[in-house]
């Protein structure tokens, strides 16, 4: 019995590991243009340019608008979250148990998700702008700015943009009454009332904001937060074989090794992050040591 693994219990636990991957782990996961189920270590994103509308004679020739067509590649790396655990007999009768081993591998798997994001936003060059914690009114600013540097490149305000700040960020952000109160944003704008649980967001200048401790640099003067619409990042996740839920995002197997006298655990992912349109994503850099704005 130590060491046969049902063939129910596995698919159900690789079930588990899925739905807790999509649920706390990759919370930026919506926020971002996605190709699923790669064949391959790579893949490519297209990026279209923009279009000039002309005019033309009666019965003339129309000018085409010859839009750019770009294919932004993705590399496609692989990743494992594994350990050794004795005794998994009892994850086949203990939910809990079982429950607490998915959650460490699919959890892993989704933090990695976020941090290739937030590495390939990091590329953007031309739409950076700093966060001030002043007062009120310059964390405020700063966040407008990151508005307007949006609207300035022309991202579509389609209710597809998204912002996640650090903690400090957040909570110096939580002191300016135009972010927080509802008096100026609305109910539906405030925070934890929109998208699904693990994907939260608190509206400000139509960019839904998060909070999120996986920005770059956290807790030192030069941490890295974004702004962005979803159109300007992809990720592509690869392909497995077995039993796998969802197009294959996440995958788990487990073996058993007798000199151990323990099973293997081990969860794998395929994917990779890219960056499609540096004019749609803005870099904030917040100094991630200061207080809390008093005024």
């Amino acid at each position: 019995m130590a060491t046969q693994i049902s063939n129910s219990f596995v698919v159900q636990y690789e079930k588990e590991v899925h739905h807790l991957f999509q649920k706390r782990g990759a919370i930026l996961g919506t926020t971002v243009r996605r190709k699923d189920g790669v064949v391959g270590s790579s893949t490519t994103f297209q990026k279209i340019g923009k279009g000039t509308a002309t005019t033309k004679a009666r019965h003339g020739v129309i000018t085409p608008m010859n839009q750019d067509h770009t294919a932004i590649s993705c590399t496609i790396s692989d990743f494992y979250a594994g350990d050794w655990v004795d005794k998994l007999d009892e994850a086949k009768t203990n939910i809990d148990e079982r429950m607490a081993i998915a959650q460490g591998g699919a959890w892993a798997l989704g933090r990695k998700v976020d941090n290739q994001l937030f590495t390939a936003m990091t590329g953007t060059t031309e739409t950076t702008v700093t966060f001030s914690k002043a007062g009120y009114a310059e964390v405020r600013n700063s966040l407008l700015e990151a508005a307007e540097t949006l609207d300035l490149n022309d991202a579509p305000n389609d209710g597809q943009r998204y912002g996640a700040l650090t903690p400090n960020g957040w909570a110096c952000a939580m002191t300016a009454p135009e972010f927080a109160s509802a008096d100026y944003i609305g109910s539906d704008g405030l925070p934890f009332t929109q998208g699904a649980p693990v994907s939260r967001f608190k509206e400000f200048m139509n960019i839904k904001w998060t909070v999120h401790s996986g920005c770059i640099n956290v807790n030192t003067s030069t941490a890295e937060c974004f702004a962005w619409h979803k159109s300007a990042i992809g990720y592509a996740t690869g392909a497995h074989a077995g039993n796998v839920a969802a197009n294959g995002a996440v995958s788990a197997d487990i073996t058993w090794h007798g000199d151990r006298a323990a099973h293997f655990v081990n969860h794998s992912m395929s994917g990779g992050a890219c960056l499609i349109d540096t004019t749609g994503v803005v870099q904030l850099t917040i100094d991630d040591t200061s207080a809390l704005p008093t005024s």
